[in-house]
């Protein structure tokens, strides 16, 4: 395991800890949804917030507007953190080093997918759904789905980025320190605006798709 942590860079670090503290709100305050109109998989006795829904649909929409920003930088800049086309070769390495780290960056790239499947299918739901009781609408449980998919991929994203790298890995995404070419007027360096590798470039589009899908379909379900 590494004794010192690697450096992250700052906007890495700033849009990483943003997200990372809006998906875990979202995660908890989804759970505490369900958690007080469901129950139909069993619940916990946890206090009940009169407005729970009205917080979790706050967090949802501010994730929402943030997205988009980490997306593009996921894709642009931190797009050798994701998923590469010989990533299906060392795969097949299995338990060597490489083998790890294209797991890790699968799980990096599952976790992009799961958010932008929540987005969509948390705008498509009804407040007044659950309050009425009604729990069998489609989107409710594609949503119910979709938090299983992002709890689950954040729980990769975690564990095998403590494999990969160990705890200092962690502990490096939430580092203040700046190194002094790593101010805001170099945030850009090393930008990528076409990708020549055509699985990124999948994914991008079903990111980027769904998140367009998330602000338009609303429009068209009254």
């Amino acid at each position: 395991m590494p004794q010192s942590s690697p450096y992250q860079p700052a906007l890495l670090r700033i849009l990483h800890g943003i997200a990372a503290l809006l998906v875990l709100l979202a995660l908890i305050s989804g759970f505490l949804v369900y958690n007080t109109y469901d129950k139909r998989w069993g619940s916990l006795a946890l206090p009940t917030l009169g407005d729970i829904q009205g917080i979790h649909g706050t967090i949802a929409l501010t994730f929402l507007l943030f997205l988009p920003l980490f997306v593009l930088y996921s894709f642009h800049l931190g797009y050798r953190r994701l998923l590469q086309e010989q990533s299906f070769s060392q795969l097949k390495q299995f338990g060597k080093p490489v083998w790890w780290i294209s797991l890790h960056r699968l799980a990096n790239t599952l976790m992009l997918l799961a958010v932008t499947f929540a987005v969509v299918t948390g705008r498509m739901m009804k407040e007044e759904w659950l309050p009425a009781g009604e729990i069998h609408h489609q989107w409710y449980l594609a949503h119910l789905v979709a938090w299983i998919c992002v709890f689950a991929s954040l729980a990769l994203h975690l564990l095998i980025g403590i494999k990969v790298g160990g705890v200092p890995l962690l502990v490096s995404m939430f580092d203040w320190k700046i190194r002094d070419e790593d101010t805001p007027r170099f945030w850009l360096q090393g930008i990528k605006i076409k990708h020549s590798s055509l699985i990124l470039k999948v994914i991008e589009s079903v990111a980027i798709g769904g998140i367009m899908m998330a602000f338009i379909l609303p429009v068209f379900n009254p």
